[in-house]
């Protein structure tokens, strides 16, 4: 006579099952680990997002793959997502030969390693990080770099795996005196934004370590903030918002809550034909920006195949463009006395542009003080 299963009971994320022998004794219980049904669906619609970036939007040897997927696996690996025990496979033929390809293509060598290291620190299992960073560090790549911010990009990655560069003891002060010219960031100018945040990013370790901004730089992250909800540019405004986090700040409710709307207004399509020029990116640091504010983020569903990203609503315009236009009508009547200017900007906005200019106002202490430098009074 054979032995008997007999089920025992669910506790917590655990089965109990006891067999029993001919003789009517039950021998030591197995226990069969259960994934709740909400993580299991999160971990195959994650599966799904990584195999659509991997496998669906473009082909690896177009510098665009590289530059998508080292934005996914970043924000993924900034986020501590869990992941499914074969969520990364998409990747293992190119991880594989990962080294042949940064030889030959080494001008891309800081999207190469970052998702090299990225695959590695989610859990690809393979440990060839370390090697390639003491190759991109023995052939000085990093050296040519004539950006700033590149260099710090490099000097980061680099470091993941205990590699340095050549020293260059005045790269933190330059990269500082950047941030904190807060006129800069008063200005429509998301090249100088975006360089903003991310060299915030990397002072922080990705929110790590205390990135030591000053008050003057603060103020930069404020009023790049300021132009982008102007702009009602949630990509930008996410970067903002984790920028400020990761230097210890509290961003604006306002901010946060316009850029969680957004984030959970994309939708994702499986649609090969749809323009590949999509909301990817907002998707991916909309839904970083959600994480930073300890909420729930990625929860759009996610079918098998070519994936692309478009808001469910259509945004409204802002109000940042209408009011430059407007200030350089006025020319030698601009002031930088917003108490002053309201009136002779405001009635040119129409309501839905009054309602972003007031909620901007309403957002930040720094208003005024960003106004006066996006007036450029004569």
């Amino acid at each position: 006579m054979q032995g008997q299963l007999e089920t025992g009971w669910p506790c917590l994320n655990a089965l109990f099952i006891f067999k029993t022998d001919p003789n009517g004794m039950s021998s030591v219980p197995k226990v069969v680990r259960l994934r709740p049904r909400a993580q299991a669906v999160a971990e195959n619609r994650m599966s799904a997002l990584i195999a659509g970036f991997a496998e669906n939007r473009r082909l690896p040897d177009d510098v665009f793959w590289l530059k998508e997927n080292a934005e996914l696996l970043g924000i993924l690996r900034a986020c501590d997502i869990p992941l499914g025990a074969d969520a990364l496979a998409p990747f293992e033929a190119f991880y594989d030969q990962i080294q042949p390809r940064m030889k030959f293509f080494p001008q891309y060598y800081r999207f190469l390693l970052s998702i090299c290291l990225d695959l590695e620190d989610l859990g690809m299992g393979k440990h060839q990080g370390a090697a390639l960073c003491a190759w991109v560090g023995a052939e000085g790549l990093a050296e040519v770099e004539l950006s700033d911010l590149q260099r710090a990009e490099a000097r980061r990655l680099l470091a993941r795996r205990g590699v340095c560069i050549a020293a260059d003891d005045s790269l933190d002060a330059r990269l500082h005196a950047f941030v904190e010219r807060s006129a800069t960031f008063a200005l429509p100018n998301k090249k100088a934004a975006y360089e903003l945040t991310h060299i915030v990013f990397y002072l922080s370790e990705y929110g790590q370590r205390d990135p030591g901004l000053s008050a003057k730089a603060m103020v930069s992250l404020e009023y790049a903030g300021l132009l982008a909800y102007l702009d009602q540019n949630a990509d930008l405004l996410a970067e903002v918002c984790i920028a400020m986090r990761f230097a210890g700040a509290m961003p604006s409710p306002l901010w946060e809550g316009f850029v969680a709307d957004q984030h959970r207004a994309i939708r994702i399509m499986s649609e090969p034909d749809a323009p590949m020029n999509d909301a990817y990116h907002a998707y991916l640091v909309t839904g970083w920006a959600l994480h930073a504010a300890g909420q729930d983020n990625f929860q759009a569903p996610v079918k098998p195949g070519a994936l692309r990203f478009a808001p469910s609503v259509v945004s409204p315009q802002g109000a940042l463009r209408t009011m430059s236009e407007r200030m350089y009508e006025l020319g030698n009547m601009r002031s930088g006395d917003w108490e002053k200017m309201r009136a002779q900007v405001m009635p040119y906005l129409g309501n839905t542009g009054q309602q972003i200019l007031t909620q901007a106002e309403q957002s930040s202490d720094c208003f005024e003080g960003f106004f006066a430098g996006f007036a450029r009074a004569v």
